[in-house]
């Protein structure tokens, strides 16, 4: 049998806490590594002592018919990558790795380019980790510096000249 590669094993990881999601749309799971160790981990879902989707049968932002990426104030769970990161201390965090892997509910099959929305970049770039690695498919996956998330501000108005 031949060894997994450190990045896919993490991958690897972070796919099975996934697996703890209670989201109706995406399941996302997520882990922080640093110097080689776990640090945290977390998945999407509802607050501590909230009902979650999967309880209830039923996503506002489905019922709504809100595109994916869209109006993230009416989701009624705490992204994983948010969820790793209050799991951790911040000098846990400082120059650490986030993996992720996000799967559809029901079938566990890969979703591919999926990424950390807006909110959770924030939360990704004030935690002060270094790098993100996504999982596409079993054994692809893609890395993200944080800094490039930085440098590329996407969260400021493309038409205004600073």
């Amino acid at each position: 049998m031949e060894r997994r590669d450190k990045m896919n094993y993490y991958l690897d990881i972070a796919q099975t806490v996934a697996e703890r999601s209670t989201c109706l749309r995406r399941c996302y799971g997520a882990i922080i590594v640093k110097n080689d160790e776990i640090v945290s981990s977390g998945y999407n879902g509802a607050p501590r002592g909230r009902k979650n989707c999967s309880d209830l049968n039923y996503c506002t932002r489905e019922a709504l018919n809100i595109p994916s990426g869209q109006r993230y104030e009416l989701c009624r769970s705490a992204h994983a990558e948010a969820n790793a990161i209050i799991s951790a201390s911040r000098q846990e965090m400082l120059g650490a790795t986030i993996y992720m892997a996000c799967i559809k509910p029901g079938t566990g099959e890969l979703i591919p380019d999926s990424s950390s929305c807006m909110m959770c970049r924030k939360l990704i770039i004030n935690a002060g980790i270094k790098d993100i690695v996504i999982r596409d498919t079993a054994t692809d996956y893609r890395i993200v510096n944080v800094q490039e998330w930085i440098d590329e501000d996407d969260s400021l108005p493309e038409n205004i000249e600073y």
